[in-house]
């Protein structure tokens, strides 16, 4: 299944050439308005992931066990889905992941987000790179949403969910 991360540039007409092409290669192609209406533009695409899940007719399994250490499954995303070769972390990183074991948050899934331009960390390495590491600057443990989001680049948190996670004011 393909997710089509729909922005206000995007044209009918565009969205409609990706699904045709999606669809004569077998794959079902869904526009998520995610990016403009939050969870309920995600809602279309929820309801096809599940719908394809429960049909049976898929070979769909997690990529990780959630009851792996943040390490392992960030480690695991970052090789199997970006191809890196390993991962990194940052001084505040490092101590963010003992308080967010402390806290009891080690078993959410991860959610890493990444410039559409790479799979790296550095935007200008376009394409399909290899030989490369991820680091993690800082995570944000969004407990309310249930999945803990381990940062890549600089980023400035959402402070009501990163003190609902005990990260402070600013959230770290």
């Amino acid at each position: 299944m393909v997710a089509l991360n729909r922005f206000p540039t995007d044209t009918p007409e565009e969205c409609a050439l990706v699904q045709e092409k999606c669809a004569r290669l077998g794959v079902k192609a869904v526009i998520s308005d995610g990016w403009a209406n939050g969870g309920n533009g995600t809602a279309d695409l929820a309801r096809a992931v599940v719908g394809m899940i429960e049909s049976g007719q898929n070979a769909y399994k997690p990529l990780y066990d959630w009851n792996l250490p943040i390490e392992e499954k960030i480690k695991t995303i970052a090789t199997e889905i970006y191809g890196a070769d390993s991962v990194e972390y940052a001084a505040k990183a490092k101590t963010q992941l003992k308080s967010i074991k402390a806290l009891g948050f080690d078993n959410l899934p991860v959610c890493i987000a990444k410039t559409q331009k790479s799979f790296t960390d550095n935007e200008n390495k376009v394409g399909r790179p290899r030989g490369f590491s991820i680091t993690v600057r800082e995570f944000e443990v969004r407990r309310r949403r249930r999945f803990c989001h381990p940062h890549r680049r600089r980023y400035h948190a959402d402070a009501r969910f990163a003190r609902s996670a005990g990260f402070g004011r600013n959230g770290y």
